[in-house]
């Protein structure tokens, strides 16, 4: 044995500092796992539902962060932290494990990023928004293995931020916060109220990463499990349950972006026919002369065609929703409808308004006639809601050849009406503005999105910021 080793194991060279600093790691990370452990049986047993959002995180020490913190993939402690919050308050670390949770649970873990990766929000704010949030939703469960006192401050927050009637998500408050302008003394003391972890492991992975890219799906699958195992086992998550439960389909229906959808409708599709262009008669002649049926170069089975796409849109005048509303809406989809890439093409949209029969019909070509419709734009009708009459106009317009070719048609409406019984030949998208995030039952064969005013006006605003051309 060296004089090395001695001094390390025999007490009369006293203690190796390195050798007992690992050890007392290993045991700190056998404790913190033991506590965080416990934390997740108290939460499964008190939410049955949680049993998918419990498994999908590993413990991982970290001195990064006060005093955990997620990525969606770990939940990470720090020691230190962790056994010291577990000494004072116990109960504290089912709160704190909770809060991190609902922040996979709800994807606030992976930020929206630009196509240069940059994160699209504010930080300051999202994160602040982000624990408003989950700590609202954790004070409505009741539920003791949870339960922190809400302290005055935290109300006055509260009745300041929420608006009643309406689900508080993330993004909506947010965008509350934006709104109210505070100062900056005021929003870290908002910051102070609601932290519970640590937001920095959000930011540190690139929107790329696959593994990224996977476990956001994971826990978005997890999200939508959550919300049919709630509303099918009802009776489990008790009244108080239905704090989370109406998050969870609100979140499920905002994580819709209009644009986005809309895009769909825009897609450039090729045509199976004989690019002439392209093809070489001589090769190909040459080929089948020297080999019998084999020619040298094969004819191009497709080309695209830039054609006139026709739109329709229809609007219903029966809906409460009009005015500046119905503004933004037109003007998202005709801007979104025309956008332009690798290619230039025309549209031609035709604007139907429409009650229980069409009352006008109005051809869109271009951003200066939209404009100039928008300026005297009146509501025409009023009665009560019918979609047939609209899809049953199409129809005739299509007999009539009155389309180049028609792509889609979307119809924007805020209540329930009857549908056509037959399937259209065309694409059909029915936009419900809601603020009650109901289901509404739409034939199998139509796309259904439901936004509500302030994810219009969102988006609007975005798309007015992105500088994006009318052609």
């Amino acid at each position: 044995m060296s004089e090395l080793e001695k001094e390390g194991s025999n007490p009369a060279y006293g203690v190796n500092p390195v050798h007992a600093a690992q050890n007392r790691a290993i045991q700190a990370e056998g404790i913190c796992h033991d506590i965080l452990a416990g934390a997740r049986n108290q939460l499964y047993l008190n939410m049955r539902f949680l049993d998918c959002a419990l498994s999908g995180l590993h413990f991982q020490g970290n001195m990064g962060v006060h005093p955990v913190g997620t990525d969606g993939t770990f939940l990470y402690y720090q020691p230190e932290d962790l056994m010291e919050l577990f000494r004072k308050d116990p109960q504290r670390i089912n709160r704190v494990y909770f809060h991190s949770l609902l922040h996979c649970i709800f994807l606030h873990a992976f930020p929206e990023r630009d196509s240069e990766g940059k994160v699209k929000d504010d930080q300051q704010y999202w994160n602040l928004a982000c624990d408003i949030a989950v700590e609202t939703i954790i004070d409505g469960l009741h539920l003791k293995c949870v339960h922190q006192p809400v302290s005055m401050g935290k109300r006055q927050a509260l009745s300041l931020i929420l608006e009643d009637g309406k689900v508080m998500t993330a993004q909506r408050i947010y965008r509350k916060l934006q709104t109210l302008h505070l100062p900056e003394a005021k929003l870290q003391e908002l910051r102070r109220e609601f932290y519970q972890d640590d937001h920095s492991k959000w930011y540190d992975s690139r929107p790329e990463n696959p593994q990224m890219v996977q476990k956001k799906k994971e826990w978005d699958d997890i999200k939508n499990r959550m919300q049919t195992e709630m509303e099918t086992f009802s009776k489990e998550a008790g009244q108080d349950g239905e704090v989370l439960a109406e998050q969870l389909r609100a979140e499920n229906r905002h994580r819709y972006d209009y644009r986005d959808f809309l895009r769909k409708f825009s897609v450039l599709k090729e045509e199976m026919k004989v690019d002439m262009d392209t093809f070489d008669y001589i090769f190909y002649n040459y080929g089948m002369n020297l080999y019998g049926n084999m020619p040298l170069i094969e004819p191009l089975e497709t080309k695209e065609e830039r054609k006139v796409e026709d739109f329709v849109v229809v609007i219903d005048t029966s809906m409460s929703c009009k005015g500046e509303l119905v503004q933004k809406f037109l003007e998202e989809t005709c801007s979104v409808l025309s956008e332009s890439e690798s290619y230039s093409r025309r549209i031609q949209v035709h604007i139907l308004q429409c009650d229980e029969k069409v009352q006008s019909d109005v051809l869109i070509e271009n951003m200066e006639q939209l404009k100039r419709y928008m300026a005297n734009f009146t509501v025409k009708g009023g009665g009560g809601t019918d979609f047939r009459p609209a899809f049953a106009y199409v129809e005739q317009l299509l007999q009539e050849k009155r389309f180049t070719r028609l792509r889609g048609l979307i119809y924007f409406t805020d209540g329930y009406g009857i549908y056509p019984a037959k399937m259209p030949t065309y694409e059909t998208a029915f936009v419900f503005m809601k603020e009650d995030y109901q289901d509404i039952d739409v034939p199998t064969w139509a796309i259904k999105l439901i936004l509500d005013s302030e994810d219009l006006e969102h988006e609007y605003q975005a798309s007015k910021r992105g500088d994006k051309k009318y052609h």
